[in-house]
C-alpha cells in the first residue's frame, strides 16, 4: 500500500524548533521528488521545500519558499525511506498543518498532514 504518514507536529513558542517527519510506505522515496507544504487556516496550500529525486542530479537538490530559508532544513534518509523537515526559529506565521507530498511526473501522493502552531 502507498502511503506517507507525517509525524512530529505540535505546540512550540516562537523562537523554538519542531522536526517534521514523513515516513514512506509502498514505495523509495529516494526515487522521487519529495515535498512539504502547509496549510493556514483560510489560505491556500503552499509549497515550502523540495528535495529531488536523487538519480536526476549529481546530488540531491533542495529548494525553499522565501518566508522559511536559512530557518527549514528538508533532508532525506533513505535507509529509513523518510523525508524531514527540520524548523528551526519558528514563527508564529509558521503555524499551519504541514503536509508530505511524493511526486514524479503526473503521479503524486499525499499525507494526511501535522499540526504545527506556534503561539506563545
Amino acid at each position: 500500500q502507498l502511503q506517507l504518514v507525517e509525524s512530529g507536529g505540535g505546540l512550540v513558542q516562537p523562537g523554538g524548533f519542531l522536526r517534521l517527519s514523513c515516513a514512506a510506505s509502498g514505495f523509495t522515496v529516494s526515487d522521487y521528488d519529495m515535498s512539504w507544504y502547509r496549510q493556514a487556516p483560510g489560505k491556500e496550500r503552499e509549497l515550502v521545500a523540495v528535495i529531488t529525486r536523487s538519480f536526476l542530479t549529481a546530488g540531491e537538490t533542495t529548494n525553499y519558499t522565501d518566508s522559511v530559508k536559512g530557518r527549514f532544513t528538508i533532508s532525506r534518509d533513505n535507509a529509513k525511506n523518510t523525508v524531514y523537515l527540520q524548523m528551526n526559529i519558528l514563527k508564529p506565521e509558521d503555524t499551519a498543518v504541514y503536509y508530505c507530498k511524493a511526486a514524479v511526473r503526473r503521479w503524486s501522493l499525499w499525507g494526511q498532514g501535522t499540526q504545527v502552531t506556534v503561539s506563545s
